[in-house]
């Protein structure tokens, strides 16, 4: 929080409001406090949260030292926030591999321009390490309505990230453990359309790729678990910015 309080462009915290290249946001903090977080996980029956920093912020687009420094800021704190937690936290670390850390976040762009990111995708295969991959800031095109990014925009990141990761991602790095965020943006409805394109569906039928249900609720889950069986899916929310009782 100091780290984007320091800051006169965004991301940055002014007060309680959040500016992001999305828009401006205003926070509650004291939903964020640890003790309102366990509160939420005792009551959603959740034992374990894994904990990850929000790519949505825009610090991939930023000059790289800028970027760093917000990067690691979160890591030293959510380091500490995760050792007093008497387990109840764990957290993936962004853009890295790290210590003691649950694994690797990622912006979609991970995915989708692996030549980039390819000495980072190697050090978590090398690692044999989870990565989670989560869209990035959307611009909502002129005319649009606020929720364009956060529905279409959002989605087609999320999709073209799993299709990039199909197209021989799983190939190059055999020991990666993924989950796309969202569902992969409703990549895994898409499956039987790709048939028609001569792909053989079951063989991308992957036991290392897991799907993140967050915002979705039972239609959505329903037609994952008859593609994939529930045990491809992973519990996630956006608490406390979206109630999760939807997807629970």
């Amino acid at each position: 929080l100091q780290a984007l309080r320091e800051r006169s462009t965004p991301p940055m915290l002014e007060g309680t409001v959040l500016t992001t290249p999305e828009g401006a946001f205003e926070l509650d903090l004291s939903d964020h406090h640890p003790e309102a977080r366990v509160a939420g996980l005792d009551r959603d029956g959740i034992d374990v949260a894994v904990l990850s920093l929000q790519t949505t912020l825009g610090i991939e687009s930023l000059p790289p030292s800028e970027r760093d420094a917000l990067e690691l800021a979160w890591i030293d704190g959510v380091a500490g926030l995760v050792s007093g937690s008497a387990g109840r936290f764990r957290a993936l670390a962004p853009w890295r591999v790290v210590d003691g850390f649950a694994g690797t976040s990622v912006g979609s762009s991970a995915m989708l321009d692996a030549e980039r990111h390819g000495a980072l995708l190697a050090d978590v295969d090398a690692a044999g390490g989870t990565l989670f991959v989560h869209p990035e800031a959307e611009d909502v095109p002129p005319g649009r309505p606020p929720w364009w990014g956060w529905t279409a925009g959002y989605t087609t990141q999320m999709q073209q990230a799993y299709f990039a990761w199909l197209d021989g991602g799983r190939e190059r790095f055999p020991s990666v453990k993924v989950v796309f965020s969202i569902l992969a943006g409703g990549g895994p409805f898409l499956l039987e359309r790709l048939s028609h394109r001569g792909l053989d569906v079951r063989s991308l039928l992957d036991p290392g790729d897991f799907f993140d249900t967050a915002t979705h609720g039972r239609r959505a889950i329903e037609l994952c678990i008859e593609t994939f069986g529930a045990g491809q899916l992973v519990y996630g929310s956006d608490v406390p910015v979206v109630d999760p009782q939807l997807t629970l």
